[in-house]
């Protein structure tokens, strides 16, 4: 291959690159099962509610142009608690139901038990998304509803919006932008990328 080539290649590809919005799962695209002021995942098929502005929302946001990849902490199934069985087939449902082009998931179990690169606050999801998926992330968005997202999408070099559900657990960082569900979310990053 000769330099020219590399060089067109080179522009080729930058000029292919594409957008994301990165979801978390619970308590963005689902609602969250809250225990003592602290949000819990489903442990059933059945416990798992899309929240009712999700569907619009995403279609919005596809509408757009941006890809949609859910980035999950699923722990649980790292220590134990919950089989993953149940939760791909949560994520099947969930696939099913919304564009979502892609799952990223994590499935250590934390707390000083595992040391990896992809449990959020971490970007190892969002990273791995980017690469496969040639994303730009300067340009792309983290949304969440815990201080590990926010975390995670400062880390990737994303833009940020805080889905402020009145946790009892405070924000290490601050998020660029906060809303109160996926609707006002998606409403925030559209009028961002019209400027």
């Amino acid at each position: 291959m000769g330099i020219h080539e590399v060089k067109a290649e080179s522009g080729k590809r930058k000029a292919e690159m594409r957008y994301a919005v990165f979801l978390d799962r619970d308590g963005v695209i689902n609602r969250a099962l809250e225990r003592d002021g602290k949000p819990y995942p489903p442990t059933t098929l059945a416990e798992f509610e899309i929240l009712p502005e999700v569907s619009a929302a995403c279609a919005k946001l596809k509408a757009a142009g941006f890809l949609l990849v859910v980035a999950t902490n699923q722990p649980d199934v790292g220590r134990g608690t919950l089989a993953k069985k149940v939760v791909e087939k949560i994520h099947a449902h969930m696939l099913a139901q919304l564009p979502i082009d892609r799952v990223e998931v994590c499935f250590h179990a934390g707390k000083g038990l595992s040391n990896c690169d992809c449990r959020k606050p971490k970007p190892g999801m969002l990273l791995q998304a980017a690469r496969e998926l040639n994303l730009d992330l300067s340009q792309s968005w983290m949304v969440g509803d815990r201080w590990r997202d926010v975390d995670c999408g400062h880390a990737a070099g994303c833009s940020t919006v805080f889905i402020d559900r009145g946790y009892a657990e405070a924000l290490k960082q601050k998020p660029d932008f906060s809303a109160r569900h996926l609707g006002e979310a998606a409403d925030i990053i559209l009028a961002q990328t019209k400027k």
